[in-house]
């Protein structure tokens, strides 16, 4: 989930800002690195200070593509403009009195798939991410670099791995934020902390069963955050889970399944303000294009996005059944699968983690142990923990509610606040913390306490890694146009009781292919809901707020979003699962994905097709769940209870 807040539609994605210092009177100021052949783009154009002028856009065929009048100081996005092949290339830009060539990369549709799907399956194949992620990244920056192979190797550094660090969209703060927390971790590692809390919580969690009941507990509980969900419940239940013989896939997969689902489902947290958005001007857009029925679009510009985000909750199937699955899986004890092989493995003593695997954050070294002669004490483990998130939630609160103003609600206020900020003030704060308790109870040195620091955010650094080039291949994904084609999919003449469906699909391919759910509805929910409303799939909506197609089609985009999130080994949020799990990444998709897809085929056919047609939502989760439910009894293969005292390898 790479969370990009531009608010914009399918077609200004993949756009360069661009200034072109011929242009003394209107300029060019964005345009797309790379040209898909059939698949619309856009060009944003910006006029004089004081003058007005015409503009007019042809290919090199002279066919003209798009025209228009430019105001003086005001800048217009043309869009939809397609070509159809190369020939149609290069562009001719008439702005006023003044012509411009202008001449991009081409490639045809296919070949925008080819950069995800090559580093997908390049990790599943020979479980090697690095080199996968890289391969991806080279292969779309060849189209962008004109088919030059080694100007397509400078660009993997120049253009896309060095700025993914420096992204505006949060990603620096993310790193900080895990190098931080992985620093906290070496900290309580060595001053006991992390060996009295699995004392601790012994007598509770005696058996896999109990531990991965309370893993799950634990996911539920941290939800105002993905992020600081996935990290802070893997790094802290991963102590308590290798002594209970849990398998590191089987961590990350509850802390993968719970953090996304959770974070989105719950009103409060960092992500509903931006659904609400999206659905806002969403629904804002369908409501544009009903003039020929003034009352349906007086019901889509009056609604209110809260409550329509309210109202999609009951119909997230796919989130929900998620969570579902993860209790179903850790309360009978049952696994299915390439996960049932792993939790064989580490209950019969064959290891924690594969033979040969690349752990994402490495656990085994000296200084990520508890230095000899400590007393384990739980409370140097759990203050630095509840500091970060009473400071996370704390500063979500006062940060929010100084955006927000007098009189917001708690969601308005959790929905204005930074969370990239909070995160880091959270992070920082467990640092000190966990420094200022050991210190203080002579533990250890302050030079100690530094060391151990450091090596808690060395451990991080393969992770940090994977996490880069994974922002990389996003970029180049939306670069050469990767969603835009998908979203193409997307038929005007669909059948409308499955366009929920159908929706769901499109959005759970785009997050897969580009590794993030936040710009996949960024992309989707501002098609989505004008395309529902034309095939008429708001008569309920209109009516009362009631279920529609409408409401089915909006929740579909969040659910897919998240489900193609889950599945994909590029996605943000299942590398930061590796990494809190401290579990082989590749390994983690490989065991996480037969799971995400069973959930998604039981959500979709009896949630979004089955309400479609009738179904009312409470029967379509609770069928799911049954579902569910007899195919883990039928065909799951129960993986035992392993005693406290059993001792990890």
């Amino acid at each position: 989930m790479q969370r990009s807040l531009h608010r914009t539609l399918a077609w200004s994605m993949a756009t360069l800002v661009l200034v072109a210092p011929s242009l003394s009177a209107q300029k060019l100021v964005q345009a797309p690195k790379v040209i898909l052949g059939g698949v619309p783009f856009s060009l944003t154009l910006e006029g004089a200070e004081d003058t007005a002028a015409d503009y007019e856009i042809r290919d090199a065929d002279g066919v003209v593509l798009a025209s228009g009048s430019l105001g003086a100081q005001a800048t217009v996005t043309v869009e939809d403009i397609v070509v159809a092949g190369r020939s149609g290339l290069p562009l001719t830009l008439r702005l006023g009195s003044t012509t411009e060539t202008l001449d991009r990369p081409f490639a045809y549709g296919w070949y925008s798939l080819m950069p995800p799907l090559i580093a997908i399956l390049m990790a599943l194949i020979f479980r090697e991410v690095v080199t996968a992620l890289l391969a991806g990244i080279w292969l779309g920056a060849l189209a962008v670099a004109g088919y030059n192979p080694l100007q397509a190797l400078w660009r993997v550094v120049d253009t896309y791995a060095v700025p993914a660090l420096a992204d505006s969209n949060g990603h620096t703060q993310i790193v900080v934020f895990s190098l931080l927390l992985g620093g906290m971790v070496g900290i309580i590692a060595r001053n006991g902390g992390t060996q009295g809390i699995v004392d601790a919580v012994a007598p509770f969690a005696s058996t896999s069963r109990r531990g991965k009941i309370a893993t799950w507990l634990a996911g539920l509980a941290i939800f105002f955050d993905d992020y600081a969900n996935t990290l802070i419940v893997g790094n802290t239940m991963r102590p308590i889970t290798d002594r209970l013989k849990i398998s590191r896939e089987k961590l990350a997969y509850i802390v993968d399944s719970t953090a996304a689902p959770v974070a989105a489902l719950v009103p409060i947290s960092t992500w509903v303000g931006y659904e609400i958005s999206l659905i806002g001007d969403g629904l804002d857009i369908a409501a544009a294009q009903q003039s020929a029925n003034p009352a349906l679009a007086e019901a889509l510009s009056t609604a209110n996005p809260f409550g329509v985000f309210i109202n999609t909750i009951p119909y997230l199937f796919y989130p929900l059944l998620a969570v579902a699955f993860v209790f179903l899986t850790s309360v009978m004890d049952r696994d299915l699968g390439p996960m049932a092989a792993a939790e064989k493995r580490a209950a019969s003593g064959g290891g924690l983690h594969r033979p040969g695997a690349t752990l994402a954050t490495d656990t085994s070294s000296a200084i990520m142990q508890a230095k000899d002669g400590v007393s384990p004490r739980w409370y140097n483990a759990a203050l630095p923990v509840l500091t970060v998130i009473l400071v996370v939630l704390g500063g979500l609160y006062t940060d929010g509610r100084a955006s927000a103003g007098p009189g917001a609600s708690l969601m308005e206020i959790f929905g204005a606040a930074d969370p990239f900020a909070t995160l880091l003030w959270g992070s920082f704060a467990g640092c000190v913390v966990g420094i200022a308790l050991s210190v203080g109870q002579r533990i250890l040195s302050l030079q100690e306490a530094l060391d151990a620091w450091a090596g808690g955010m060395k451990a991080m650094v393969t992770a940090m890694v994977i996490l880069v080039m994974a922002w990389s291949l996003g970029q180049v994904t939306e670069d050469v146009g990767t969603a835009q084609f998908l979203a193409q999919a997307v038929s005007d003449a669909l059948p409308l009781g499955l366009v929920p469906a159908l929706v769901f699909v499109i959005s759970a391919a785009i997050a897969f292919a580009t590794g993030t759910s936040w710009a996949t509805m960024a992309i989707l929910i501002p098609l989505v809901i004008p395309l529902a409303v034309t095939l008429g799939g708001a008569e309920h909506f209109a009516v009362g707020g009631g279920y529609s197609i409408l409401l089915g089609s909006i929740s579909s985009v969040l659910a897919g979003a998240i489900f193609g999130d889950h599945c994909s080994p590029i996605s943000d949020t299942t590398v930061l699962s590796s990494t809190a799990a401290a579990c082989d990444h590749v390994d983690h998709v490989r065991t996480q994905l037969p799971y995400a897809l069973l959930v998604a085929v039981v959500a979709m056919t009896i949630g979004d097709l089955g309400t479609a047609f009738g179904i009312p939502h409470w029967f379509a989760l609770l069928g799911g769940v049954g579902v569910l439910f007899a195919i883990l009894r039928v065909w799951g293969t129960p993986t035992g209870d392993q005693p406290s005292e059993a001792s990890a390898t």
